[in-house]
Parts: structure tokens; C-alpha cells; sequence
């Protein structure tokens, strides 16, 4: 760059590094199931679910519902939610039977995979850190799609 550049006023956040920034969230903070937060504990880092691990690397703090985050926060919550739920619907369908043999589609989802008892954190670790390598694998230094 050259001196007479101005250089960029703004860093360009991906949803592989929201979903690195979650995974590290949980490395240090504990893993979640069955809500988005563990309630009884009095922290502003509390254990988190993948889901609100994801929401905190967008909004930097906790956030009881992703409808609390700012319009700019939510688009990112949601890019970077979207790249997870087609990582897992490539890698780890979940698909629950009920009594009747019907599908139940809301079975399909981050958060029923994130709550089955069978989960390990380390299992959802690596699950938001290989999403985010393969969405950088299918993009250009540029950002666009190979």
C-alpha cells in the first residue's frame, strides 16, 4: 500500500472467523446443552451452546435471544449460523422418528444437534471449526465463491 492509500476503515469479518471466534469462546468458557446460556452461572462469560457461542462472537457479549442483536450483528449471526447448519447438513444429519414414523424436520437443526445427549464439547469444537475451513476452502482471497 502506498502512503497516499487511505488504508481500510473497516475489517472485514467472515462467518469462518465467527465460527473460529465461537469455537475459541467455548474453549475457554465451557460448552452448553439445552439452552443458549448454563443460567445459574453469575458470569458475563458463561457456558454457551453453539449457537449463543456464535451469537457472542457477533454481538461481544451475551444475548438471551439472536432478535436482541443490532441489524448489522443479526446478518452476521445468521451468515455465520447458515454456514454451520450446511456444514452439519453435509457431515451430520440429524433426523429424529417419532412414535408414528413421521420426520421431524425441527430435529434438523444446530440446536438438536447441539443438545443430543451422545454431544461432547470437543465435538462441537471441531464441528465450528471445520465449518469454518471449508468456508474459507470455497472462497478466493477476494471473498467470492471458487
Amino acid at each position: 500500500m502506498k502512503a497516499t492509500q487511505n488504508p481500510p476503515t473497516q475489517i472485514q469479518v467472515t462467518p469462518a472467523d465467527l465460527l473460529r471466534m465461537a469455537a475459541l469462546y467455548l474453549r475457554r468458557h465451557g460448552w452448553h446443552q439445552g439452552t443458549y446460556y448454563a443460567h445459574n452461572a453469575d458470569t458475563l462469560t458463561p457456558p454457551a451452546c453453539a449457537a449463543g457461542a456464535i451469537g457472542i462472537a457477533c454481538a461481544g457479549h451475551k444475548v438471551e435471544h439472536f432478535s436482541q442483536l443490532d441489524p448489522d450483528a443479526l446478518a452476521d449471526y445468521l451468515n455465520a449460523l447458515g454456514v454451520f447448519v450446511d456444514y452439519l447438513d453435509t457431515t451430520a444429519p440429524v433426523f429424529h422418528i417419532d412414535d408414528d414414523g413421521y420426520l421431524l424436520d425441527e430435529w434438523d437443526s444446530p440446536y438438536s444437534w447441539n443438545d443430543d445427549p451422545a454431544r461432547t464439547a470437543e465435538q462441537v469444537i471441531t464441528a465450528l471449526e471445520t465449518a469454518a475451513t471449508d468456508w474459507d476452502s470455497l472462497r478466493k482471497a477476494e471473498g467470492e465463491t471458487r
